[in-house]
């Protein structure tokens, strides 16, 4: 039976806290060279108020057995059979709190594959600065207090909907938005979820493919992982191994065998970012796994049987694609199972104020930063663009806004005013109404003066009188004097 949202909240919170619901602050090292595991004691004695140490899995079972560690730093490469990774996946089984891992190995080899494999955790070259140790524990916690309060929020919303009516995608829209266009999206997330037909996400660049592959992941109830990949990132001599893996010699610099992201995502989620930048041999070879389900690693006479969802995504036409000959027509048709499109944000400009507010939220939280108020001029100014960027280049704006100290509209264009002197500006503001070109360049004058009416008007060469009146029309609410 499938949890609702609330008690899988519930969990999660669990999961970050020990078992009393207290957050711990303590810190398992694995590594069995003992001149390693004194540095890293040494280095982390500041930190924790909990240090431990140990030399193989056997040594760390016990210590983990013992209490809970907010963060294991873990050799890839142990004495006996079980490894620094499968040591991770077994605790990570066996115990009902999570914790942060931060992978630490001599081997380049094994430090680019874990980098490129394991992308939300910390993977450190040997040997490393102390100051290099300390950020990647830094940015654990930060991300750790950001989850608690995600999980704190999520968890109010989900009691606020149970009580107000409102439907289970609530909590996972805060990163898109809850428009009428954004609520018919994710009422078929919400349905499609839990069944393991292909998906292929539409959507200009900005709108947030990847955040709703993941909700969908999230949501799905698999045990698997979710794995993503660019296809636009990988060259065509790569893309084959990277899917299904290779066996050791199977081409030259083949030095051992590979698993490849297929093979990852089995019980999860595969999501292939830019399907359209996809080689065209790959093409047929990627219908061939999604119609048979089973796959062949490079070098290997054998097929391996797979059981991964994959959710595609685009922000080309694919239908132009096929017709232009650079997209198989029998793999678009696969992939177009469900077909869900993310409308641009000028389309659902009611989104904007929910949207800034939540990055806001995120970003002061990521950056340490108070969280500023957004006043309606904010709002209006924000609104006033077409942000070709979409939700992207709003989370920019905002950051860059918390990272340089300044009000976010000093970094806002609006779309009436991309262009600033001579013929540009008559094509930048040709084809809309002189009160919407009034309104822009009221509220810039507004922003430029840091809400002070008084001093926009002067700047304008109008009267305070005319500016009020102005934003009173408009139903602009302004903070400052």
């Amino acid at each position: 039976m499938r949890r609702s949202p609330l008690e899988t909240c519930r969990d999660a919170f669990a999961r970050h806290h020990g078992p009393k619901g207290e957050a711990s602050d303590g810190v398992l090292i694995i590594d069995d060279e003992p001149e390693m595991r004194s540095f890293l004691e040494r280095a982390l004695a500041p930190k924790f108020t909990r240090v431990e140490a140990a030399a193989n899995a056997d040594e760390a079972r016990v210590l983990a057995d013992s209490a809970w560690f907010q963060v294991l730093v873990v050799d890839v490469r142990l004495p006996g059979s079980v490894g620094g990774r499968e040591l991770v996946t077994e605790f990570r089984d066996r115990y009902p709190a999570d914790f942060d891992v931060i992978f630490v190995t001599g081997y380049p080899d094994v430090f680019v594959e874990i980098s490129s494999q394991e992308a939300s955790m910390h993977v450190l070259r040997k040997p490393f600065q102390i100051g290099e140790l300390v950020e990647a524990v830094e940015h654990a916690r930060q991300r750790r207090k950001l989850d608690a309060r995600k999980l704190d929020a999520m968890a109010v919303e989900q009691t606020v909907g149970a009580q107000t009516g409102k439907p289970e995608w609530f909590s996972n829209a805060t990163a898109l938005g809850v428009s009428e266009q954004m609520r018919a999206v994710w009422d078929t997330v919400q349905r499609i979820a839990p069944m393991p037909s292909t998906v292929l996400v539409k959507g200009e660049t900005g709108t947030g493919k990847e955040v709703l592959a993941r909700a969908l992941h999230d949501l799905s109830g698999c045990s698997g992982q979710y794995v993503p990949i660019n296809c636009g990132a990988i060259s065509a001599e790569l893309f084959e191994g990277e899917l299904f893996g290779h066996l050791k010699g199977a081409f030259t610099g083949a030095h051992q065998a590979r698993d490849g992201l297929f093979r990852h995502a089995d019980g999860g989620t595969l999501f292939l970012d830019e399907i359209g930048e996809m080689p065209f041999a790959m093409q047929a070879k990627l219908l061939r796994v999604l119609e048979e389900r089973r796959y062949r690693p490079v070098g290997s006479s054998q097929e391996i049987p797979v059981n991964a969802r994959v959710i595609a995504a685009t922000n080309r036409d694919l239908a132009d694609e096929v017709a232009a000959g650079r997209f198989r027509k029998d793999l678009f048709y696969r992939l177009n199972v469900v077909d869900l499109e993310l409308p641009p944000l000028r389309e659902r400009k009611s989104d904007i104020p929910w949207l800034a507010d939540h990055f806001l939220e995120v970003l002061s939280a990521e950056l340490s930063v108070p969280k500023p108020g957004l006043t309606g001029w904010d709002v209006e100014l924000l609104k006033s663009c077409d942000w070709p960027g979409n939700c992207r280049e709003l989370r920019n704006v905002i950051e860059r806004s918390l990272l340089l100290g300044k009000p976010i509209g000093h970094f806002v264009c609006p779309s009436s005013e991309v262009a600033s002197e001579g013929d540009t500006v008559v094509a930048a503001t040709d084809g809309l109404s002189l009160e919407a070109v009034e309104r822009a360049h009221i509220l810039r004058a507004l922003n430029a003066a840091g809400g002070n009416k008084s001093v926009a008007a002067r700047a304008l060469g109008v009267s305070r009188k005319t500016v009020e009146r102005k934003l009173k029309k408009w139903c602009v609410q302004c903070d400052a004097d």
